[in-house]
């Protein structure tokens, strides 16, 4: 118990600069006269720490004092200062204050050089609250049940176990266990309507490789062969690899890419409106033509 107040008070002094014996005693529920006897241990064990007496004195730390700093490097304590920042922008629980601890042992400052926000452009704060809801599924291992809607407008109550958040594909997704179908799933986050998350746990965990196709999504690809307009070179740099890309004399782009052949690929050409075209294959060119004369006899 000592050991633990002792660290902690070389913490808050590494923090706060200064404190005085009242406020110390007053934290870690102890009188003065313990606080006291801590700071002549610290002393003895070769912290560099002293008390000035009098109005405004205190206890203090010699002011270049830094824990710990011969353990790590100096770009290794930038690293882990960074990594936990990354945490803290993802709102995991517990990191804040362990990155401020951190920060004040390695004598640095806590630096926030990232933001996340799993949410789209122009979404509500309801599409917020859902990642949240699955964050906090994740970490406490609580299940979840939901309305699923499958890509052809299907819809099935789903009670699941949620093990990983996943981006793949430029969508995100929830990878769990499906009590429905007894087997791992791939969920669609944007698919997923009136999420609620239980107060039942489980412990299963998740067998093999993540990033195999689960059986519930289709294994077909297919490779496509895209024009596309000069106008839309800002997401065709975005948006693919770019070995894939050619650029011609008019400015225009030839973009080969492989997908799983499904709804989404069709509704993503198309999302493109007059600016692309599909040159190959015939069949998927074909079917992009369909709806796009589907689409204009409702204008007709």
């Amino acid at each position: 118990m000592q050991i633990n107040r002792l660290l902690e008070i070389v913490y808050i002094l590494l923090d706060k600069k200064q404190v005085t014996a009242k406020q110390l005693a007053e934290q870690f529920e102890v009188s003065q006269r313990t606080i006291y006897r801590d700071i002549d241990t610290l002393s003895a064990a070769g912290i560099p720490i002293y008390t000035n007496k009098g109005r405004g004195g205190g206890i203090r730390l010699l002011d270049q004092f830094v824990l710990g700093k011969s353990m790590l490097s100096d770009k290794e304590q930038v690293d882990i200062l960074s990594s936990l920042q990354g945490l803290n922008a993802l709102n995991v629980p517990d990191v804040e204050p362990v990155l401020s601890k951190l920060a004040a042992i390695f004598n640095k400052e806590s630096t926030s050089w990232i933001d996340v926000d799993f949410s789209r452009w122009g979404s509500d704060a309801s599409e917020q609250e859902k990642f949240n809801l699955l964050k906090t599924a994740i970490l406490n291992r609580n299940v979840v049940a939901f309305d699923y809607y499958s890509s052809y407008g299907v819809k099935t109550e789903r009670i699941a176990e949620p093990i990983k958040l996943i981006f793949k594909g430029q969508g995100w997704y929830i990878y769990g266990f499906c009590r429905l179908k007894n087997d791992f799933r791939m969920f669609k986050v944007t698919r997923i309507k009136n999420l609620a998350c239980s107060e039942e746990t489980f412990s299963r965990e998740k067998p093999g490789e993540v990033w195999s196709y689960p059986s519930n999504m289709n294994h077909r690809t297919v490779k496509l062969v895209l024009k596309m307009e000069s106008s839309m070179a800002y997401r065709v740099y975005d948006e693919f690899d770019q070995n894939g890309i050619t650029k011609l004399p008019d400015g225009s782009f030839i973009v080969e890419v492989t997908y799983v052949e499904d709804e989404w690929v069709y509704g993503y050409i198309l999302s493109y409106g007059a600016a692309a075209e599909v040159i190959e294959p015939e069949h998927v060119r074909n079917i992009i033509k369909q709806r796009l004369e589907a689409s204009l006899r409702k204008y007709s």
